[in-house]
């Protein structure tokens, strides 16, 4: 498998399975910065420093034999399926059926999208909406985003939990897109949840982090097509504490 990185949440009794490899290349991605849970005390502040660089990639990787093991050890209600990309590896719906099955755990999938899995083994499913306009969404993760938002219906018509989430990013991918992009949710259901994410300046990239009311009117523009709008700055307390397990 290509897990790396588990963190764990006691309050909620949450495991974070974390994975490696992506079908993107998207240009603000968190990774770049930093590889590991940046809920935790020794990373969460690392994300906000301009210049930061993630460690280099991962050279070591569980089985579903020592992930079972780790999650004995633990009281678990909820599974994070995250990272890079989790649908990337072909062993995922094995482990999310195993989870399933032996801890009753409540499944939750965090993916892109381009890589469809069998609804059953997840509870809910996070889906990262990059950009609704192809061309943007091509210069931004090398990719068209075609299959991408067709799979979000055919999630959707399985009857899948769905949520959307998508990151602003000023004179980007702003107002204008993240209202298109609620707009498409609508046409699915206005009542998905849609969180809007600011962006955290990653690499040479010459966009800024976002103000608090450009997300207010990012917010504002979705709610025009969609129910259930929420947003993240970026400057929120943590809810629960996060620690290391691997």
């Amino acid at each position: 498998m290509n897990i790396y990185h588990i963190t764990y949440s006691p309050e909620p009794k949450a495991v974070y399975l974390h994975f490696w490899g992506c079908n993107l290349s998207c240009r603000a991605c968190l990774c770049h910065k930093k590889i590991y849970d940046c809920h935790l005390e020794e990373t969460k502040e690392a994300i906000f420093q301009p210049n930061q660089m993630a460690e280099l990639a991962p050279t070591a990787f569980l089985d579903i034999e020592q992930v079972q093991n780790i999650m004995r050890n633990l009281e678990v209600r909820q599974v994070y399926f995250m990272g890079q990309e989790p649908a990337t590896d072909p062993e995922l719906p094995k482990l999310a059926k195993s989870l399933h099955t032996e801890f009753a755990t409540y499944n939750v999938l965090l993916t892109n999208g381009f890589s469809i899995l069998p609804v059953k083994y997840f509870d809910e499913i996070v889906f990262s909406i990059k950009a609704y306009t192809d061309s943007l969404h091509r210069e931004y993760t090398g990719k068209p985003n075609t299959e991408a938002l067709a799979n979000f219906i055919s999630l959707y018509e399985a009857g899948a939990k769905l949520r959307a989430e998508s990151v602003f990013i000023p004179e980007y991918i702003e107002h204008k897109e993240i209202e298109k992009i609620a707009w498409f949710i609508g046409q699915v259901d206005k009542d998905i949840p849609y969180r809007i994410d600011a962006y955290l300046p990653v690499d040479d990239n010459p966009w800024r982090r976002p103000t608090g009311e450009e997300m207010k009117a990012a917010v504002s523009a979705a709610k025009r097509h969609l129910n259930n709008v929420s947003c993240l700055t970026g400057d929120e307390e943590l809810k629960y504490k996060v620690t290391r397990i691997v």
